[in-house]
């Protein structure tokens, strides 16, 4: 009874010399049924304070990862609000009101008030772009923002195209061009910078610009801004189009294989890496005796059948391949 009582007191002592442990008073423990639950912060545990019973481990701690041991140290490390992002043309060190009619409370605005809000709403987005260049910076990014989320891009090369589009808005090279074909092409550059395989035609259905302003952007920007760009890899694609076309590994890999056999043979130069691709996933498929259409890979890789049939014959032939049938 004593050493019980001795380490309930010392676990009294512990808890009230750190300020890592709080009282989880809504909890019981499952061993004894007592409230006395505290969480222990430095160990991340959830403990009964009669039994010592660990109730939870490995909890998540959701609070700063600096300490501060005073007041004004706490006021110097603590920050708000969302990261600094270049995919924002104030990067996003900005304010919004927001469009709901309500105050703090949930209560709904008077109409003067509510006539008083509008008119805070217009000057706030009057203020946010001061000058053209903001305003052009706006749309672009929106734009980068907008095509980036219908082609699956990360956030990471979203960063990338929108530091490429303020480089080139900074450099003048906007200038007699329009800015939806720059948007496009600052973003197939950080797609082909970051090895993403995005191609052309992709980059073209959800652009507002056709594929041949794009390509002609792409490369004035590329040699303004001195991209160095290696030309793309046809095996990135490979991975996507035997996924879309719910292939097997076995294909994919064979794919690969041909892919880099043949680009050894210098077959690689001068083509399109879609198709190349699309033809090597073709050939894979018949050596491995899959079920699959050149109708089908093209619609994947957005070539032509007559693309795939005149990679394919070359790739067997670099390849010393031979396919009966």
């Amino acid at each position: 009874m004593s050493d019980t009582m001795t380490t309930a007191s010392d676990r009294q002592d512990e808890r009230t010399d750190s300020t890592s442990v709080t009282q989880s008073s809504e909890l019981e423990c499952p061993e004894c049924g007592c409230s006395a639950v505290y969480r222990n912060h430095e160990r991340g545990e959830r403990c009964c304070d009669h039994c010592g019973l660990v109730i939870e481990g490995s909890m998540l701690d959701t609070g700063p990862e600096w300490r501060a041991f005073d007041a004004s140290e706490r006021e110097e490390k603590s920050r708000v609000g969302a990261p600094v992002t270049r995919t924002l043309h104030d990067k996003g060190l900005t304010t919004a009101i927001s469009w709901q009619d309500r105050d703090g409370n949930g209560r709904a605005l008077s109409s003067k008030r509510r006539e008083q809000m509008r008119r805070l709403r217009t000057w706030h987005e009057r203020a946010r772009t001061a000058n053209n260049k903001e305003r052009n910076l706006q749309f672009a990014l929106s734009e980068i923002d907008r095509m980036a989320s219908a082609l699956g891009v990360p956030q990471s090369i979203r960063e990338i195209a929108s530091v490429l589009y303020r480089r080139a808005l900074d450099e003048d090279l906007i200038r007699g061009r329009s800015i939806e074909g720059i948007a496009t092409a600052t973003l197939y550059a950080a797609c082909r910078q970051e090895g993403l395989p995005r191609s052309l035609d992709e980059l073209t259905e959800v652009s507002r610009v056709d594929r041949s302003e794009i390509a002609r952007t792409y490369r004035y920007v590329a040699r303004e801004l001195s991209l160095a760009l290696e030309p793309a890899d046809p095996r990135q694609y490979i991975p996507r189009f035997c996924s879309a076309l719910d292939l097997s590994g076995t294909v994919q890999s064979k794919a690969m294989e041909i892919c880099s056999i043949t680009a050894e043979e210098g077959l690689l130069s001068g083509k399109s890496p879609t198709g190349y691709a699309a033809a090597a996933i073709y050939s894979a498929a018949r050596l491995c005796g899959s079920e699959t259409t050149q109708s089908d890979i093209a619609s994947v890789a957005q070539v032509t059948e007559v693309t795939i049939r005149k990679r394919y014959h070359e790739q067997l032939d670099a390849a010393g391949l031979t396919i009966e049938g």
